[in-house]
């Protein structure tokens, strides 16, 4: 009975102890909380958040297909600096709202926009690409659409020969 007694006594000191020693931690300073202050890693972790629940929004609707009208986009013979433009005419093949999350191109050079809203069921929009090419020589760039689709990737190009 003596030892049963001796072991709770020790297990509620150590209780005690441990619980003491952890109000003190929580009054020294904190290096993640100072780091979460610096405006720079406030803004990365509100960025990387946004893109989580984007890429949970995205998981959590239902999944969908979609068809684009050509996967590659040739300007021909371009001047350099001169700007361009072409569509991509996305189609939801599928039974449900296609939505495309995000839509980047490969290079500064290249500006795509995207749909803002869902693409129904059958129905289809457009991606506007705009091409200013900086350089003489054979060009050839990316845009890589994201959507509820699988694959959740698609690449679509547009090419030129820039004078």
């Amino acid at each position: 009975m003596k030892k049963r007694s001796f072991f709770i006594g020790l297990i509620v000191l150590g209780g005690m102890t441990g619980a003491c020693s952890n109000n003190t931690k929580t009054e020294e300073s904190n290096p993640i909380m100072e780091v979460a202050d610096d405006p720079e890693t406030v803004k990365a972790n509100e960025k990387a958040l946004k893109e989580l629940e984007e890429q949970q929004r995205l998981e959590a609707a239902s999944s969908t297909s979609m068809k684009i009208d050509k996967e590659v986009h040739d300007f021909g013979k371009i001047m350099t600096g001169s700007e361009n433009q072409c569509t991509f005419t996305v189609t939801n093949t599928g039974d449900k709202p296609l939505i495309l999350s995000d839509v980047k191109a490969s290079c500064g050079c290249t500006t795509p926009s995207k749909p803002e809203g869902p693409i129904a069921p059958g129905k289809s929009d457009k991606i506007e690409v705009g091409f200013k090419p900086n350089g003489p020589g054979a060009s050839e760039k990316t845009i890589t659409i994201t959507a509820n689709t699988n694959p959740r990737i698609t690449v679509v190009k547009v090419k030129a020969d820039v004078q």
